[in-house]
């Protein structure tokens, strides 16, 4: 896990990509964020890139390609699951079945994205600082033969 990457926001509601911007700016985390409307298109940046992100935040309900979807191609590229990153859900909602789908795939958090922005901002807080003090393995991409 690369403590200093980017943080991935794969997020199709624009106002939703604001809010997050504005909590991550006046939290002044040092990650670069990187937004992705697109699950299709962040999925191309995370297997076609040597940039190695802190963390990313999906939504579920994404058009072509929905969170889940995206979560099991990730998590089946051997590349990207060495690399331990922490991969989350932000919906808005918790319907038992998404949750329980998300955990069999190896979620590292399942999270409602409250209405209430200093409810969010204490949420991005808690999860950053998670993150932050947690241990990962360490990656190192050997080149292929």
């Amino acid at each position: 896990m690369n403590k200093r990457g980017p943080i991935i926001i794969i997020e199709d509601d624009m106002d939703d990509q604001e809010i997050l911007a504005d909590i991550f700016e006046e939290l002044n985390y040092k990650n670069k964020l990187i937004f992705f409307g697109d699950s299709v298109l962040a999925l191309e940046f995370l297997t076609n890139t040597d940039i190695e992100p802190f963390l990313v935040l999906s939504d579920i309900n994404m058009p072509k390609l929905n969170g889940m979807e995206l979560r099991e191609k990730i998590h089946n590229n051997e590349d990207l699951r060495l690399k331990s990153i922490p991969y989350l859900f932000f919906s808005t909602s918790a319907e038992q079945k998404h949750v329980i789908d998300a955990y069999s795939r190896s979620i590292q958090g399942f999270f409602v994205k409250p209405n209430n922005y200093d409810k969010l901002k204490n949420t991005i807080i808690k999860i950053v600082e998670y993150w932050q003090e947690c241990e990962s393995p360490n990656y190192i991409k050997t080149a292929q033969q």
